[in-house]
């Protein structure tokens, strides 16, 4: 039986508490600022200004327990949306709006949610319990209903617990009727790292584990190893087999805690240092395993736009395409100055799309988990050939990396030069030790979710400096908006901080309402690296 951690299971009373919180908020009777409330006529006149097409396109997304087949005879016992994952590709167009119902049919009457990461929708439908919405219990439904009026590359994922480390995800693309790029098809491809339902384990157990599995070895706490950008590919095997890497500690499951899967020696110079807290036993490619991977198939000379999301819950991936080189155009759905790589480094939650001209005969698209001596891979078929082995390890791996601080934001939606009116600093804190990661010395409370939160006014122009003091690396996502890194860096919703480094971005507060910050590492998040983004009133 899957387990539910204590959280999952006091988030459906907690949505109504939560809400009530926030109610006293915005109006100022706690003694605290008063906010502007989720539900509030602010942010209903924000979204009436998006621009929409009067189109309404209409789905549903059904929770519910699954037997997947993820090939080569793996299955899983998990969660997953209408018994597949990822789950079906929503696809609409700029200013389209979506209504999605999403029907709770998990077992234990275990609450849920939707998350739609990296659009920036009217509050209220962010889908994250207790903040914006009471959970959806279990047989119960609720319908997400929102405008989108910016193209690009999304998804969508629980917001309760480690929800987002099941099946539970799924491509949302929104198209742009002005597309300014030149392309023959698309292709999807969603990677995701793999522990639910096998072995007996499940996220909640390794959530359990981690919180007490790691006794006194506090990552927090160690000496800094920065990347250098270049990418370490010693003790790599480029035929295919590899050497060294992450091993994993004893096994040691008792009451739904699994401490069989937790990482003690994984290290990545791209990532500075450790690279994640879960060895995963399986990396998925489009929901395949590379024993049994998924096929494109096309015509050599083809130009294919390639929309990557990492929809993982601990592990970063460096994806490459056996044989080619690729053109970046876009991350986190915004468009940056091309740039023609050998691989790309993406983290959790962050997406890029990457266009790529094939060459004739069968290629490896390889999803290299970064410092855990694994990977995903799926193919590309253009012709005859024979498949390559699932442990290959394409020599553009080993080559031209491009990560998020070396792109350059478009003209077209490069902020404009402006004064920070205010500035945050963000301090990443906590370590491996008790697990207890925060923010700014904090960890996120869900009882209290308005406590300490960062505030900002409508129509600022917001500078976040993100602080890693710890000895891990942090995707640090903000609901709700897009940030730009440094002065011309990519538009981002979804940005990596490495350790014992600063980031600065700087974001305009055009989307009012309250809106959580955090850790895209399911673990970190749920263990209290989150903090909530609040608008004033």
């Amino acid at each position: 039986m899957n387990s539910i951690n204590r959280r999952s299971v006091l988030l459906a009373g907690l949505g109504a508490a939560g809400a009530g919180a926030l109610a006293a908020c915005a109006d100022g009777s706690s003694g605290t600022p008063s906010l502007v409330a989720p539900h509030s006529p602010v942010v209903a006149a924000a979204d009436r200004k998006r621009r929409s097409t009067g189109r309404t396109q209409r789905t549903t997304l059904t929770a519910a327990r699954a037997m997947l087949d993820l090939g080569g005879g793996v299955m899983a016992d998990s969660w997953a949306f209408s018994g597949r994952t990822p789950g079906r590709e929503l696809r609409l167009s700029v200013g389209d709006t979506l209504a999605a119902e999403l029907s709770n049919q998990l077992p234990d009457r275990t609450p849920t949610s939707l998350h739609w990461h990296g659009i920036a929708l009217r509050d209220d439908m962010d889908g994250v319990p207790p903040v914006t919405q009471t959970a959806v219990r279990a047989g119960s439904t609720f319908t997400y209903r929102f405008t989108v009026d910016a193209p690009g590359t999304y998804y969508c994922h629980p917001h309760v617990g480690v929800q987002l480390d099941r099946g539970l995800h799924a491509p949302l693309i929104v198209e742009d009727p002005k597309e300014p790029l030149s392309y023959d098809d698309e292709w999807v491809v969603v990677l995701d790292d793999w522990i639910d339902g096998v072995a007996g384990t499940t996220p909640d157990g390794v959530l359990a584990g981690l919180g007490r599995g790691m006794g006194d070895m506090d990552m927090g706490d160690s000496d800094p190893r920065s990347g250098d950008g270049t990418g370490d590919m010693s003790g790599m095997d480029m035929s295919g087999g590899s050497t060294g890497g992450a091993s994993a500690s004893p096994s040691a499951s008792a009451g739904g805690t699994s401490t069989a899967f937790l990482l003690m020696d994984s290290e990545s110079s791209l990532l500075g240092g450790d690279a994640g807290d879960v060895r995963y036993p399986y990396h998925l490619v489009n929901g395949r395993v590379p024993a049994d991977p998924d096929v494109y198939t096309s015509k050599p000379g083809k130009r294919i736009r390639l929309r990557i999301i990492n929809a993982g819950g601990d592990t970063a991936y460096r994806v490459a395409l056996g044989g080619h080189r690729l053109t970046v155009t876009h991350t986190d759905g915004f468009p940056v100055e091309h740039q023609q790589v050998d691989a790309l480094l993406i983290g959790m939650g962050e997406r890029y799309d990457v266009l790529v001209t094939l060459a004739g005969g069968v290629f490896p698209l390889v999803a290299l988990a970064e410092g855990k001596d694994a990977s995903g891979m799926a193919l590309v078929r253009t012709g005859s050939g024979r498949a390559p082995r699932p442990t290959v390890r394409p020599g553009e791996l080993g080559g031209d990396i491009v990560t998020a601080s070396r792109l350059k934001a478009a003209d077209e939606v490069r902020f404009d030069s402006k004064k920070a009116d205010r500035m945050h600093r963000i301090e990443l804190t906590g370590g491996m030790g008790t697990y207890n990661w925060g923010i700014n010395g904090r960890r996120f409370d869900m009882n209290n979710p308005a406590a300490n939160p960062i505030l900002v006014e409508q129509g600022e122009r917001v500078r976040l400096d993100f602080v890693n003091r710890t000895g891990m690396w942090h995707p640090m996502h903000l609901h709700g908006h897009t940030c730009q890194l440094g002065t011309d860096g990519p538009r981002k919703d979804t940005t990596i901080v490495l350790p014992r480094q600063t980031v600065s971005v700087h974001f305009d507060a055009d989307n009012p309402g309250q809106w959580m910050m955090h850790c895209h590492n399911a673990y970190h998040a749920e263990a209290g690296m989150m903090a909530l983004v609040a608008y004033q009133a």
